[in-house]
């Protein structure tokens, strides 16, 4: 798997990601044993952490629940910022 295909995965769970500004980055976090998912709005920027085997799951198609609350988590929290 890899960052792009993560980041489409993300997507197409979540398409206002991106479209209601909101931007994502994907990167493999070699550290951390990790994918990290950086969310940016406005001046705002919020991190996640996905476990691999999670991400591999749901890019199976077999489950998605972990990687969609992780996402969801961040993505409300972000929206939650007021505008600067």
């Amino acid at each position: 798997m890899d960052k792009k295909d993560l980041c489409s995965k993300i997507m197409e769970i979540y398409p206002d990601i991106g479209g209601c500004g909101i931007d994502m980055n994907v990167q493999y976090d070699d550290v951390n044993g990790r994918w990290q998912v950086n969310l940016k709005k406005d001046d705002t920027e919020l991190k996640t952490f996905l476990e691999p085997s999670d991400a591999e799951l749901c890019m199976e198609g077999k489950q998605c629940v972990s990687l969609g609350i992780e996402i969801n988590q961040l993505k409300d929290t972000i929206e939650r910022f007021p505008k600067q």
